[in-house]
């Protein structure tokens, strides 16, 4: 059933947004040289690879400076990229994923898999299941980029306390996987973007 909303809603959001898209296309060939979308290879269910796409929001050949997003004001962000990202605009596009069966719209972000092969045995139910674009953890760490931008080693400070904790909130939603959990986490979502 859960399936079914996500096919339905990604290929209604697809269609509805499709402005948007454009709109926000312009704004980031304006802004900076590079091009639109921006995909990286995540960790989907089953450990299996995917492609994740994101409007780009950083300048080109930002992620081989580092993996993680640091502060309120990482260098490496365009003024387009601090509008999406704040706004969460530049998830958009992760309904591709979702309508080609990647993704779930709700479920445990995808990590890359460098954290991944951090993960204990207990954590790797993450993988169980398909990554979403929103979940707990999602909510409650909407300002994880000013957490770790506060952080003497953010690199440690995500792998040490943010990851372990965004994965107890993930389980959350694996132990109680519901259609009705599924339509109160994407309440929970536009409520904290609005």
């Amino acid at each position: 059933m859960i399936r079914f909303f996500d096919v339905l809603f990604s290929a209604l959001g697809l269609l509805v947004l499709s402005p948007v898209f454009f709109v926000v296309s312009l704004c980031i060939v304006a802004d900076s040289r590079g091009g639109v979308f921006y995909r990286q290879t995540r960790v989907g269910k089953d450990g299996r690879d995917f492609r994740l796409y994101k409007f780009r929001s950083m300048r080109s050949g930002s992620d081989k400076r580092g993996l993680i997003t640091v502060g309120a004001r990482d260098a490496r962000i365009t003024k387009v990229g601090y509008f999406l990202r704040k706004y969460k605009l530049d998830e958009l596009p992760q309904l591709i994923n979702v309508l080609k069966g990647e993704m779930s719209l709700v479920g445990p972000r995808p990590e890359v898999r460098k954290y991944v092969e951090m993960y204990t045995e207990e954590q790797r139910r993450v993988l169980s299941v398909r990554p979403g674009i929103t979940d707990y953890a999602s909510i409650e760490y909407v300002d994880e980029n000013r957490i770790l931008g506060e952080a003497e080693n953010p690199d440690k400070a995500y792998v040490e306390v943010v990851m372990p904790d965004k994965i107890r909130l993930n389980m959350r939603y694996i132990d109680h996987r519901t259609v009705g959990e599924y339509f109160r986490i994407i309440f929970l979502t536009f409520k904290s973007i609005v």
